[in-house]
């Protein structure tokens, strides 16, 4: 099965959300939003192309962050990870709950991460 990203976001985490937002909002000047669901809040802006950048504050390697996070259109995030899965793509985390939704995270072939999001108001399976 393949899917029709809706949208794409780059991820951050980073070790001091704080000290993230301060940075980002009034050195840069990106207009960050604090979002509530996940401990501590997280920060989500879009620029004007139309990018979403979002910073998470957890533990990351370099190497393993920013990751590049695909929004589903539609529904069937078991079904495309399932199929993924089965061409021998290395997935990292297997869909599971997120904030709004559902996630999951996969490899390329040079080990960059790539994320899956699927809004909770579409069904996890198509099948």
């Amino acid at each position: 099965m393949s899917f029709t990203p809706k949208s794409a976001s780059v991820v951050y985490y980073v070790s001091d959300i704080a000290r993230t937002e301060t940075f980002y909002t009034e050195t840069l000047g990106l207009p960050l939003q604090r979002m509530e669901g996940a401990e501590p809040f997280w920060l989500q802006g879009t620029l004007e192309s139309g990018l979403e950048i979002i910073f998470f504050e957890q533990e990351g390697a370099h190497g393993s962050t920013p990751a590049l996070v695909f929004s589903m259109s539609e529904g069937g995030i078991d079904d495309i990870v399932a199929d993924l899965a089965g061409k021998g793509v290395n997935i990292v985390t297997p869909v599971s709950e997120a904030p709004g939704g559902w996630s999951a995270d996969f490899l390329d072939p040079d080990g960059f991460g790539i994320g899956l999001w699927q809004s909770e108001e579409f069904p996890r399976s198509l099948k």
